[in-house]
């Protein structure tokens, strides 16, 4: 009994770093960027979109395809990283415990 008590107490654990871990993701800042760095999108560990910057010589009213697929490549880059901070944060919490694949959080 004393080892499922000790269970219970480190799930119990586990589950409570998880809640501050996820509640920290909104605090977290990624940037991704594309075209030499002339898109820029930051990120939170949500994977929320917190801000886009776009240099001027890369606006082209005429040509705004180029503008748009930068936007996405940009946001994915970030994406990306925001994965692996996240994946990161999650080695923390379980202690290096690996999770099944295909198990992500918090998305």
């Amino acid at each position: 009994m004393k080892n499922l008590a000790g269970m219970l107490k480190q799930a119990q654990q586990m589950q409570t770093k998880m809640q501050e871990m996820q509640e920290s993701l909104v605090e977290l800042q990624v940037e991704g960027q594309s075209g030499a760095g002339m898109v820029k999108v930051m990120l939170n560990g949500k994977g929320e979109m917190r801000g886009l910057s776009l240099d001027k010589g890369i606006v082209d009213p005429n040509d705004t395809e180029v503008l748009e697929d930068l936007i996405v490549a940009a946001y994915n880059d970030a994406k990306v990283k925001v994965e692996a901070a996240v994946q990161e944060k999650m080695k923390d919490v379980t202690g290096g415990m690996n999770l099944p694949e295909g198990f992500k959080l918090p998305f």
